[in-house]
């Protein structure tokens, strides 16, 4: 049967005229439609063989593509959860269905449900993969243009020693061991999720993040300060091959109920896990550490990245300035004033 039902939508099942084998979704559950979609597929299929035209590409078939290509990208999983929620707009479209009319609604579905900048992220993607079928596949000429929202340029969110100090005591405990190794490390979340022992050497002072573990795919030496190697210690008792774990498990999720609460109770607002991040960087900018020392320290690939953080190193700019105090250049001499005199006229 060439045209079968799967739940509530129809799929297509035939052979092409070049003998390929043709599963495919038509996304549709009315029969009458799913079987003109059937049969302009096959029109097509057989336009293609017969007359050497190029094969119409699906949404779908790109999405294949492109996953398949970017698997070793750091961000693949959070790509496949996009994925799966644009589903929902473009899994049964072709490629040259999409058009800017369809795009600005998935823009605008996703900014009421998040954020702008949320919705850019979702964007990008689609556009990325647009420009994949028209510039490296060659299966379509033109793709729409895909604008982002503006997103306003947010403030670095740090807090300080005693606002972590609350926070920490405030944390379950291995949340807790969890957030001072991070801001001891400034390691990124899921860097120390799934830390491994294997990647440990305490003798040495230093762990290591490999390269397929990293935002930048470039790997890590991480120099492990009193602070952090207190954190190993107490953890080490544990066993198993990951440093941190609840319930025997790696700790795969850090923004919990947990977490929430525990910020409540310590009075901070408006803090993310990753600002545990900003805060490391923060702390070590207002310590003394230079810019390109703190790019090393941080993995960030350029100094671009650490820039967001210049600012707070007014201490080491007011002794950098001060370096040149004391110079004797001398006085400027200031011209004399004219000195205005009163005429005093006595009539006799």
């Amino acid at each position: 049967m060439s045209l079968y039902k799967r739940g509530k939508v129809w799929w297509v099942k035939l052979t092409s005229p070049a003998d390929e084998r043709i599963y495919r979704s038509t996304g549709i559950e009315d029969k009458e439609q799913a079987q003109e979609y059937h049969d302009r597929l096959k029109v097509q299929l057989w336009r293609i063989h017969r007359l050497g035209e190029k094969p119409r590409r699906t949404w779908q078939d790109a999405v294949v593509r492109w996953v398949g290509s970017t698997d070793h990208k750091a961000d693949h999983e959070k790509d496949l959860g996009k994925l799966k929620w644009l589903d929902r707009f473009l899994g049964n479209k072709w490629l040259d269905e999409i058009d800017a009319d369809l795009i600005a609604k998935i823009a605008q579905t996703k900014k009421a449900e998040s954020s702008p900048s949320t919705a850019n992220r979702y964007l990008a993607l689609i556009r990325a993969i647009l420009r994949a079928a028209r510039d490296d596949w060659a299966w379509v000429e033109r793709v729409p243009r895909v604008r982002l929202f503006p997103e306003s340029k947010k403030r670095i969110r740090w807090i300080s020693r005693d606002e972590a100090a609350k926070l920490i005591a405030e944390l379950p405990p291995h949340l807790a061991d969890m957030a001072r190794f991070t801001l001891a490390t400034g390691l990124r979340q899921r860097n120390v999720s799934y830390l491994r022992w294997d990647q440990v050497d305490t003798s040495r002072r230093v762990a290591w993040i490999h390269a397929d573990q990293s935002k930048s795919r470039k790997a890590i030496a991480v120099p492990l300060n009193s602070d952090a190697l207190e954190v190993l210690k107490k953890r080490r008792g544990d066993g198993g091959d990951y440093v941190f774990t609840f319930q025997g498990k790696p700790v795969d999720r850090t923004s919990t109920k947990a977490w929430a609460a525990a910020k409540k109770r310590a009075g901070i607002d408006d803090f993310r896990w990753h600002d545990l991040r900003h805060t490391w960087a923060s702390w070590h900018v207002q310590s003394g550490t230079s810019l390109q020392e703190l790019q090393e320290l941080g993995g960030w690939s350029t100094v671009d990245m650490v820039l967001r953080y210049a600012h707070l190193a007014a201490d080491q700019l007011l002794h950098a300035a001060r370096r040149i105090e004391g110079t004797n250049l001398g006085t400027v001499p200031q011209k004399p004033q004219k000195s205005v005199g009163l005429r005093l006229v006595v009539s006799r």
